[in-house]
C-alpha cells in the first residue's frame, strides 16, 4: 500500500495512503488548519472507500498532460495516486503530494516542451494542452527546470482547435468589460520562448509574492469522483454550485450574486462547458471567497455539446433554449432578491449592448471566427435579455 506526505503551503500536514479498495487522509499530530473543505480538521482522521479522495483526484491532470505525465512515469493513465507521487508536489493551491524519500533527481529529457510538462513535482488540472511559465528578461520561458518560477500557465491551441486560445483570449477580455477586471484572471497572447505556436499567458492568482493559496474548485468541495470518462465535473447543477458559495464563502450574499452574473454570462457567449471544475473558491485574507473567473470559452463555436455544462431548473437545457424567466426562476431558487435579478440582469444587458469585444482584425480567419462569436453572443443575449 503506497504513502505520501501531503503539505500545505509547503509544509507537512498529514499524510496519504491506500486502504483496502479507497484511500485515508490523516493529520498529523499537532497540525490545526483545515486543508479542504471536505477535509475538516475537526476530523483528524478521513476514509474514502473507493479509490482515492475526490480533493486528491482532482488535482491530477487530464487529457494531454496526464498522457504525457503518465508515460514519463511509467504510470498507467489511470493511476492517480502515482501520478501525484511523481508529479504532485506543486499542484494549483495551497496542496502538494509527494513521496516520504523524496522526489526523483533526474530531470526529464526530450525536447523544451516535454521537458516542462514532465518535470517531476509539478503538475496541473485541466483538460487542456498547457505548461507552467514564467516571465524572462526579454521573454516568456517554458519552466522546464526545478528552480524555474512558474508564475503563469500557457494555453496552446490543440491542432483540431486552432482559434481556441484567440476564443479563450476573447472571451475573457468580453468578460473584462462586462463584469469588471477584478472578476477575471489576467490573461494575454503572447509565446513562450522554445515552444511553437501562440499561447494564452494567464497569470496564477493562487500564487502571491511566492505564497501558495488555497484554491478549491467547486468538483473537490462537493467531493465528486473525477469517473473513468472524467465526466464527474458535469454531474451538478448551477444551484448545487451556488450552495458551495452560500455554505463556504466568508461573504456569501455578495459572492452569490457574483456566481449569478458569471452563469449568466456564460449563457451569453455559448459557453456550454462551464462545468464545476471552472468554478473555485480562492484564500483572502477574510476567509475563503469566489475566484475570479477562468476558462471562460465559446464552445458553440466548435461541433460539440450545445446543452448547459450542469443542470439548471432539474436538467440540462438547450442553449437556444435558455431565456431570462429561466435565469430569474434561478437567481430567486438560490436566494436572491427580485430586485437585485432584476439589477443583475439589466446591467449585464448593457454591458453586452456596449461592449466593445469582440473586434473583426484584419486577418481572414480570426475575422471569421470573430464575426460568428459576435453573431453567437448577440442571439443568446437577444434571448436572455428580452
Amino acid at each position: 500500500m503506497r504513502e505520501a506526505l501531503v503539505t500545505f503551503k509547503g509544509v507537512a500536514a498529514g499524510t496519504l495512503s491506500e486502504a483496502g479498495t479507497g484511500t485515508r487522509f490523516l493529520y498529523h499530530p499537532g497540525w490545526s488548519r483545515t486543508i479542504a473543505c471536505g477535509l475538516p480538521i475537526t476530523v483528524r482522521d478521513h476514509h474514502w472507500s473507493n479509490g482515492l479522495f475526490p480533493f486528491f483526484e482532482h488535482l491530477a491532470p487530464e487529457g494531454w498532460l496526464r498522457a504525457r505525465q503518465a508515460r514519463a512515469a511509467h504510470a498507467s493513465d489511470e493511476d492517480d495516486f502515482e501520478l501525484l507521487l511523481r508529479f504532485g508536489a506543486d499542484c494549483i493551491g495551497a496542496v502538494g503530494v509527494r513521496p516520504l524519500d523524496g522526489l526523483p533527481d533526474s530531470a526529464p529529457k526530450g525536447d523544451l516542451l516535454e521537458s516542462a510538462v514532465t518535470q517531476p513535482g509539478r503538475t496541473l488540472s485541466g483538460v487542456q494542452k498547457k505548461l507552467l511559465a514564467f516571465r524572462g528578461d526579454r521573454a516568456f520561458e517554458p519552466s522546464h527546470r526545478p528552480e524555474d518560477p512558474a508564475t503563469h500557465i500557457a494555453k496552446l491551441n490543440p491542432p483540431d482547435l486552432p482559434t481556441l486560445v484567440q476564443n479563450e483570449d476573447t472571451s475573457l477580455r468580453l468578460a473584462r468589460e462586462i463584469l469588471g477586471p477584478a472578476e477575471v484572471t489576467n490573461a494575454s497572447i503572447g509565446a513562450v520562448h522554445g515552444i511553437e505556436g501562440v499561447a494564452l499567458l494567464v497569470e496564477r492568482f493562487d500564487r502571491r509574492d511566492g505564497e501558495r493559496l488555497r484554491l478549491e474548485d467547486f468538483a473537490q468541495i462537493l467531493g465528486k469522483p473525477r469517473g473513468r470518462d472524467f465526466n464527474g465535473k458535469y454531474d451538478s447543477s448551477y444551484e448545487e454550485a451556488a450552495r458551495v458559495v452560500a455554505d463556504h464563502s466568508a461573504r456569501p450574499i455578495i459572492d452569490l450574486q457574483r456566481f449569478f452574473r458569471l452563469v449568466v454570462f456564460n449563457f451569453v457567449i455559448g459557453n456550454a462547458d462551464a462545468h464545476l471544475k471552472n468554478f473555485s473558491l480562492l484564500e483572502r485574507p477574510e476567509g475563503l471567497r469566489l475566484s475570479p473567473t477562468y476558462d471562460l470559452v465559446n464552445t458553440l463555436l466548435y461541433p460539440f455539446n450545445r446543452e448547459t455544462g450542469l443542470a439548471i431548473g432539474g436538467r440540462k437545457r438547450p442553449f437556444d433554449s435558455l431565456d431570462r424567466p429561466l435565469v430569474e426562476a434561478f437567481g430567486s431558487e438560490i436566494g436572491l432578491p427580485a430586485p437585485a435579478i432584476r439589477i443583475a440582469l439589466d446591467q449585464l444587458a448593457k454591458g453586452f449592448a456596449r461592449a466593445r469585444t469582440p473586434q473583426t482584425p484584419s486577418n481572414a480567419e480570426l475575422g471569421d471566427f470573430r464575426v460568428r462569436y459576435r453573431e453567437i453572443v448577440e442571439g443568446q443575449a437577444a434571448r436572455m435579455f428580452a
